[in-house]
């Protein structure tokens, strides 16, 4: 069986979609026993990963379709279909299993919190760690809004001078301790395990 994941993220640049598989394959094998991985979809907005995995879940029923999106807020209802037809309206089409669906909380750069030696390291000197959200809360709990500024700010004497989604976002991704993201996220736990298990042979299908 194949594990795709389509994933939010990379915009509609040919070369940014190529970083976002780069970064998000980079993380997935340092999360994975063994040598396989789960092909990477980057689709741009978070509805066109939606209407790209609808489209695979169609065409592709035998297959382990993943759909990779942030929750783009606090997740008040736990199970990830529960929050995204809350939040968007999206209903787990017919062949998708309950664990299809996952969720970066509140946002993929929420991850970067759980790694902060990373961020440290890339952005080099003049990074303030201190303008970081204290390292004592729930890197989920913290908004986007509140994540945003920090990162903008925290980075803002370094030799980069500021955060830049694009050309930050997905080479960080690929330097974090992905044992540190996993440890740290609930959510990205339940993602890794999800496709690890279906690597390993676990995985079941559900109606």
């Amino acid at each position: 069986m194949k594990v795709t994941v389509y994933v939010e993220g990379g915009g509609d640049r040919r070369e940014l979609k190529s970083k976002c598989r780069q970064g998000f394959s980079t993380f997935f094998r340092n999360t994975m026993v063994g040598e396989r991985l789960p092909r990477i979809v980057a689709c741009g907005s978070r509805h066109q990963a939606y209407d790209k995995f609808r489209s695979a879940v169609a065409q592709w029923p035998d297959d382990f379709n993943v759909l990779l999106v942030d929750s783009e807020g606090p997740v008040v209802i736990t199970e990830a279909w529960g929050h995204l037809r809350q939040r968007d309206g999206w209903e787990r089409p017919t062949g998708a299993r309950e664990d299809s669906a996952h969720l970066m909380v509140q946002m993929m750069e929420s991850w970067f919190l759980a790694d902060r030696e990373c961020l440290a390291r890339y952005f080099g000197d003049g990074f303030r760690a201190s303008a970081l959200p204290a390292p004592e809360r729930a890197i989920e709990d913290i908004s986007k809004g509140e994540l945003e500024r920090a990162l903008q700010e925290s980075a803002r004497q370094s030799r980069k001078r500021r955060y830049a989604k694009g050309r930050d976002s997905f080479a960080l991704l690929g330097l974090l301790d992905a044992a540190k993201v996993v440890d740290a996220s609930p959510y990205a736990r339940l993602l890794v395990k999800a496709i690890a298990e279906e690597m390993e042979g676990r995985g079941h299908a559900d109606s």
